[in-house]
């Protein structure tokens, strides 16, 4: 039995019932998690803190303090908003010249010890 269960984002409906499909424990945790990151700040009416800055970072000179802050800015927002996960390790890489961050998210869930791994590719779009 499933233990954490979301809606999908695609609101897609199963074929079989009509019901919007779900998705389930660690696929459930890493939409969540995505969501979070690629939500800005006071994008989400009623819930002006939920949300990361991370976009703000790609608009800012490439240098190791932003990955410093990228890290900080993603521990901060998963800690706060994501229960169901806990964070083991961020990984984050980035192509100074296309304004582009690649980000690794290893995490566990609090029910299960096997890692989840989360990648995600943020650009700046022109």
């Amino acid at each position: 039995m499933a233990q954490f269960t979301d809606f999908n984002n695609s609101l897609a409906a199963l074929k079989s019932t009509s019901d919007i499909a779900l998705k389930k424990d660690a696929d459930s945790v890493k939409q969540s998690i995505k969501n979070l990151i690629l939500t800005n700040k006071g994008e989400r009416l009623m819930q002006p803190d939920l949300g990361c800055k991370i976009r703000n970072l790609l608009f800012e000179n490439f240098t190791p303090q932003t990955t410093i802050t990228a890290r900080q800015i993603i521990t901060e927002t998963i800690e706060k908003y994501e229960p169901r996960a806990e964070l083991i390790n961020i990984a984050i890489s980035s192509a100074p010249d296309n304004n582009y961050l690649f980000i690794s998210i290893l995490f566990n869930l609090i029910n299960n010890q096997d890692q989840q791994v989360l990648d995600l590719e943020i650009e700046r779009i022109r």
